[in-house]
């Protein structure tokens, strides 16, 4: 990967990155983090209970806030001026989040001064990414090596589709990453919206249903035509009319997310998708059930989403799941 010319490497106190971090040369820093680990309820709000927040909130470096105020509070020190803090993960509106869990953040440690120059010195562009990643499986190692002569002690695979949608919102330099395939937008929010209904609800129900059925991979459950045809159906009947005028094409959409979980090398595991469905719920598919409702439309092809988890739970409560289903 030619684009990355120098790897810092981590230390408990993250003292190397926060000097690279607080550079004035540096004008955007950029993060990838799970849902949850931006520790935030529905409302917003920061879990202080979290012991890693907690202890963050005296001062750690653990969590994305403690990691991020500490760059921050470096710049600040040493006048290195505005940076953009730039969020590459699945969270909904996830730079405006960001901020908002850092605001607070800042509010809890009555550092008044660092959460004016905060607000005065960078901006959080929300963004969207799209790429399947599936844990690699035992071979990948062999193949890399195979095709490079490289002996790569720890490889990732990933589908050639690739999918990144950047709020143009950055208070200091941005490179031209629209020339190399990124799409810079006033809004992300029609492209977040299209992945979270589309694709990452599609995908937990392929997930889901295909364990039912005793299939192991995404794309076997895809590619059975009975369990495609449910899955184009809640795209179409259901979430297509709640998300449209969109700037996207979404039948077109549907099908490309179809086609790609239908790829066979990918060897994407039920398991893995399958995982947390508790959290995926509420964000993936309670909005178009909301929404169908609000319309006076009947969601009978999510409805069947919602049936299809409630089984997979209760053959996990059975101790029936052909695999350890994972709830975080």
């Amino acid at each position: 990967m030619r684009a990355i010319k120098k790897v810092v490497p981590w230390s408990a106190d993250l003292d190397a990155l926060v000097a690279v971090g607080a550079d004035p040369s540096t004008k955007i820093v950029s993060f990838t983090v799970t849902e949850g680990s931006y520790y935030l309820d529905e409302h917003d709000k920061l879990d202080t209970a979290n012991p890693d927040l907690a202890a963050d909130l005296k001062g750690g470096r653990t969590t994305i806030y403690g990691a991020i105020a500490a760059i921050l509070e470096a710049r600040m020190k040493n006048g290195a001026g505005k940076v953009s803090l730039q969020n590459c993960d699945n969270l909904r509106s996830n730079g405006d989040r960001f901020k908002k869990g850092m605001l607070q953040f800042r509010a809890l440690r009555d550092q008044t001064d660092l959460r004016d120059w905060f607000t005065a010195n960078t901006s959080c562009p929300n963004s969207m990414v799209d790429r399947i990643t599936p844990r690699p499986t035992p071979d990948v190692a062999e193949r890399v090596k195979a095709a490079t002569g490289f002996d790569d002690r720890a490889p990732v695979m990933g589908e050639k589709f690739i999918q990144w949608v950047i709020e143009d919102n950055f208070i200091a330099r941005r490179p031209a990453w629209e020339k190399v395939g990124a799409e810079l937008v006033d809004s992300v929010h029609a492209y977040e919206e299209a992945k979270i209904r589309v694709l990452n609800a599609t995908h937990s129900c392929i997930a889901w249903v295909g364990t039912l059925v005793g299939l192991q991979y995404i794309h076997e459950g895809t590619q059975d035509m009975e369990i495609r045809a449910l899955a184009n159906a809640y795209v179409t009947d259901d979430v297509i009319p709640c998300l449209t005028p969109s700037p996207l094409d979404l039948a077109k959409y549907r099908d490309i997310v179809l086609d790609r979980f239908s790829n066979p090398y990918i060897k994407d595991t039920n398991q893995r998708v399958a995982a947390d469905g508790f959290s995926k719920i509420p964000g993936f598919i309670a909005p178009t059930i909301s929404e169908c409702f609000a319309r006076s439309v009947d969601p009978d092809a999510t409805a069947i989403l919602h049936a299809l988890f409630f089984r997979f739970l209760e053959r996990w409560h059975e101790g029936k799941l052909p695999y350890t289903y994972q709830t975080a």
